[in-house]
């Protein structure tokens, strides 16, 4: 991974996680691929339905002001139609439970996923805490108010 270091401490809940650690696929990937840690050796998704699937592992992030980010394997969703449920997932700096992907099928044919096959991928982002500040105006921009489709189709 290139970028900024931190240490990320990993509890594995069950040995079968430990045996099938989080990886980074590449010395360019942004994520570690999380696997799914299911018993019985398999998982099937019906279209269109959702499934929690555990990991094995819990975390804790040594770097203040950063925290996890679920996001869906490209290949899973593009290819297969198994993405993450909620869009992105995230995991709270001060959260020490276990990692569940609530994965979605997509597509319109069941899905299989496969003791300790890849599932989703965990990236580490800073996150800025926001002062709260209550206003009666907000500064003007060009755009002011406008929403989606506001600048038109082409």
């Amino acid at each position: 991974m290139t970028g900024p270091k931190t240490t990320l401490r990993i509890r594995f809940l069950r040995e079968s996680s430990r045996a099938h650690p989080p990886t980074v696929a590449t010395p360019g990937s942004a994520g570690l691929d999380l696997r799914a840690d299911i018993v019985p050796e398999s998982l099937t998704i019906e279209p269109g339905a959702r499934a929690p699937v555990p990991t094995g592992i819990a975390i804790e992030i040594d770097t203040p002001g950063v925290a996890g980010f679920l996001y869906s394997r490209s290949g899973l969703g593009a290819k297969h139609g198994l993405t993450v449920a909620q869009g992105v997932g995230v995991v709270d700096p001060d959260y020490r439970g276990e990692i569940v992907v609530w994965l979605l099928n997509t597509s319109q044919t069941p899905k299989t996923i496969a003791r300790h096959e890849r599932i989703a991928q965990l990236v580490l982002l800073p996150i800025v805490t926001p002062v709260i500040t209550p206003v009666d105006e907000l500064g003007d921009t060009h755009r002011g108010d406008g929403g989606f489709g506001h600048t038109g189709t082409v």
